[in-house]
């Protein structure tokens, strides 16, 4: 009975440890085929155009939203303490430092990692991977490459672009219940952020944009029981991709603040 619930116990672990070396393994394989001829760049521009342009109108929304909120939660405390002015100091480091690279990441997990989950997991379950083996074509480099690539790619730009409209939201919440002036607003805004507040906020990205591209290729390309694993594929690429935007986030805090950023 003992060794029955040792078994059960460890099972959890044994599937973790296995899944986290089956991605590492296929991290790997991208790696070796990066470089290598041939570039599938015009199949690279198409999945940085989908998955920029299609997640803009989303991620813009939600960084308006997070900036408006944000600042308004965050008015009464400093009223309270007589420190209303720093509002838009506090607001941007908030934002641009950890808030809005970590929710774009998530927004980009939910949207692009099941959809590329998803996508790969249909060709897989309909034998189109198989068919483009048996013509010649490498679907590794032309399906995963190229998405993976896009996404390490496009979430730093639509990271930066959601840096900005939060300020806007921001500069419209502080001016909900008082007036601060357009040119006064990103005076106290740029005068409080520095290089050190920008830079690693933005390289984290690219690291979640990695792990958001290669864990929903990874689910995609091995999906299996047919149609059932291609929901199996879309759902786990969100739960992992999402869990992994967050140790990697607190890997960067980490490293950041040993190296004196924060």
């Amino acid at each position: 009975m003992e060794a029955k619930e040792s078994k059960n116990f460890l099972k959890p672990i044994y599937f973790v440890l296995n899944e986290a070396g089956e991605i590492t393994y296929f991290s790997l394989r991208f790696f070796r085929l990066i470089f290598k001829r041939p570039f599938e760049f015009s199949e690279f521009v198409r999945q940085c155009y989908y998955i920029g342009n299609k997640s803009l109108p989303l991620v813009a929304v939600t960084a308006l939203i997070m900036g408006l909120v944000i600042t308004i939660q965050s008015r009464p405390t400093l009223v309270e303490f007589g420190a209303e002015a720093w509002l838009p100091k506090m607001v941007s480091v908030s934002l641009v430092r950890e808030i809005v690279p970590v929710i774009t990441a998530l927004i980009c997990a939910g949207k692009i990692g099941s959809g590329i989950g998803a996508e790969l997991g249909s060709m897989k379950v309909t034998e189109q991977i198989d068919a483009m083996e048996v013509s010649g074509t490498n679907p590794f480099k032309f399906l995963v490459v190229t998405r993976v690539l896009g996404t390490t790619l496009m979430i730093p730009v639509l990271t930066v672009l959601a840096d900005a409209i939060s300020l806007y939201g921001a500069y419209l919440g502080t001016n909900i219940r008082g007036v601060v002036s357009w040119n006064l607003f990103w005076n106290q805004v740029f005068d409080v952020l520095v290089y050190a507040d920008i830079i690693p906020s933005l390289l984290k990205t690219f690291f979640f944009g990695f792990a958001i591209g290669i864990v929903g290729c990874y689910k995609g390309y091995n999906s299996q029981k047919g149609t059932e694993g291609v929901g199996i594929s879309a759902n786990s690429s969100v739960v992992i991709s999402s869990l992994l935007v967050f140790v990697l986030d607190l890997i960067a805090v980490q490293i950041t603040d040993l190296l004196g950023f924060t």
